[in-house]
């Protein structure tokens, strides 16, 4: 079972360990970073600026990357689930993968109250 923060409200496990990632991406950043959290409680996602442009799939391919960097898991153990074109994306990372990940990079982007 995977251990993920109990205070991500973007990260969801499932009943097989796998680990869901909600991430609303805005493309064509500076560079790539997350900056907080988007929309409405119960339904947020980490907001995360993209140097990629939403062109041909290259924005899905480098928040993959990113995600995959980021967590320090190889890039196979991560796949879209849902988005592919749209700004709202969820990501699987997979229950052994996520069991190994580093979540540190991704709880810093969340506001502390």
């Amino acid at each position: 079972m995977a251990t993920i923060p109990p205070d991500a409200p973007f990260l969801r496990i499932e009943k097989n360990g796998d680990v869901l990632v909600d991430v609303h991406v805005v493309p064509n950043a500076a560079k790539t970073q997350p900056v907080g959290l988007h929309g409405e409680p119960g339904q947020l996602a980490l907001r995360l600026r993209l140097q990629a442009p939403p062109v041909d799939g290259k924005a899905n391919q480098a928040l993959i990357k990113w995600l995959a960097h980021s967590l320090g898991v190889p890039q196979n153990a991560i796949t879209l689930v849902r988005g592919e074109t749209s700004r709202r994306k969820q990501l699987r990372v997979s229950a052994a993968a996520a069991g190994r990940a580093t979540w540190d990079d991704l709880m810093a982007a969340i506001p502390s109250s």
